[in-house]
């Protein structure tokens, strides 16, 4: 083993001054989130509704996906730059409020008739693009605030929350889009988007003081933030990981209510509690890595989490009935916190503060870049062969993929190289292993 491939030690690793108090400021960052979020997700489950229900097709989810994804892919790289060479919080405040704007103005042109397809494609872009900015943004703002023996505890509670919105989300979507229609779906997101910008207003998040000194390029601060990922074998697998999960696992989640609209019915009390059993297998999820879990090996619940998705994207292929196809959901649900609080723990403790927004739009980027792609794929597919078969082969996919993975010197390296949650983590940039 070379100098480079061994273990960090405690030396290098990350030390960050958080402002006090810190519990008060992460009360109103999660506060101020969660209402944005719960408006953002009622938006996100009646669109993708609305144009299951409007076109029963199967390229047309697939385009809904690409307006949904790419764009915030594409942004991203951009956005994560820009959150290392500015005031996070403000980022964050101007983004929400740029979306909630696209949001209204969608609102608007639909009071006015205007249904076609693609204003809803655009708008649905158009909110990406703020995603783009704000995401990094948001994920980089956290170890800001937050002590790092706490950031796994945290970053369960976070996903706690996201999980609880994704659980009221759709049952309000439900509610107000079956009753009322889609229109009043958007003016419920515009409130929650000011109110989210008005907690948030109230966070103290300082400005790096590594700006103070910066003289690179913002093409340079690009560059690097790619030598890093690229020099850093734990990021590098992770990211991997990170774009087999969405590529193989969660784009083929996006036809399960297609499966439901054409195997079992239309009616949006089934999509709804489909969306219902997924959202409370995550809140359980995000429950168990707050308390009992925030202290188990992040790398090991990352590899659980990794290999249940794919078993159970093959069983919701196999679902005999509707019921049995929710309980699947309910447990594919479950696993989300124990893939996603880790994984987030893992990278804010490896990487250094002033490089957080770079690092993270580079995961925004996989994730908003893998569903897309994916969903070209199994979109059109789903029009040609049934989505049974399509989450079959991609759960056994799936398994052999990340079979591979673990067993690859890079993946058996990032795995030796992973901490315990909570134990500060190597930042060097001579942190290579060879693939």
């Amino acid at each position: 083993m070379s100098d480079d491939d061994a273990a960090p030690n405690a030396s290098s690793a990350v030390v960050r001054d958080v402002p006090q108090p810190w519990k008060r400021n992460v009360t109103l960052f999660l506060s101020g989130q969660t209402v944005s979020l719960f408006g953002s997700m009622i938006v996100q489950y009646a669109v993708m509704w609305w144009v299951t229900f409007e076109t029963r097709s199967g390229l047309a989810v697939a385009l809904y996906a690409v307006a949904a994804f790419l764009p915030q892919g594409i942004v991203s790289i951009f956005g994560g730059v820009i959150a290392d060479r500015m005031n996070r919080r403000v980022l964050v405040m101007v983004a929400d409020g740029s979306i909630a704007i696209a949001t209204l103005v969608l609102a608007v042109l639909m009071m006015n008739d205007i249904t076609e397809l693609w204003v809803i494609l655009l708008a649905v872009g158009v909110r990406s693009v703020g995603a783009g900015f704000q995401s990094p943004a948001v994920q980089a703002m956290i170890p800001q605030i937050v002590p790092p023996e706490q950031l796994m505890r945290v970053n369960g509670f976070f996903q706690t929350i996201q999980s609880a919105m994704a659980l009221l989300a759709p049952a309000a979507a439900g509610a107000v889009f079956g009753i009322f229609g889609i229109v009043p779906v958007f003016f419920i997101d515009v409130v929650t988007a000011v109110i989210g910008i008005g907690f948030l207003a109230f966070v103290t998040v300082p400005t790096l003081a590594s700006l103070a000194d910066k003289t690179s390029s913002y093409r340079e601060d690009l560059s690097e933030g790619f030598r890093f990922i690229w020099n850093n074998r734990v990021v590098r697998w992770l990211l991997g990981v990170f774009a087999i999960v969405f590529l193989l696992s969660v784009a083929p989640s996006f036809i399960t209510p297609l499966m439901v609209a054409r195997s079992f019915g239309s009616e949006v009390w089934m999509v709804t509690v489909l969306e219902l059993a997924f959202s409370i297998g995550m809140i359980i999820g995000g429950v168990l890595v707050g308390t009992v879990l925030a202290k188990r090996s992040a790398m090991g619940l990352i590899l659980f989490a990794s290999f249940g998705f794919a078993a159970f994207t093959l069983a919701l292929g196999l679902s005999p009935n509707l019921w049995v196809f929710y309980a699947f959901m309910f447990a594919f649900g479950l696993l989300v916190p124990l893939f996603s609080a880790p994984f987030m723990t893992i990278i804010q403790e490896t990487v250094k503060p002033e490089m957080h927004g770079r690092v993270f739009s580079y995961v925004g980027i996989v994730m908003a870049l893998a569903t897309p792609l994916g969903m070209v794929v199994f979109g059109p597919l789903a029009d040609v062969i049934s989505v049974q078969l399509l989450l079959i082969v991609a759960g056994i996919v799936m398994i052999v993929v990340m079979g591979v993975a673990i067993v690859l010197p890079s993946g058996r390296a990032a795995i030796a190289a992973a901490k315990p949650a909570g134990t500060p983590v190597a930042v060097a940039e001579g942190d290579s292993a060879q693939l």
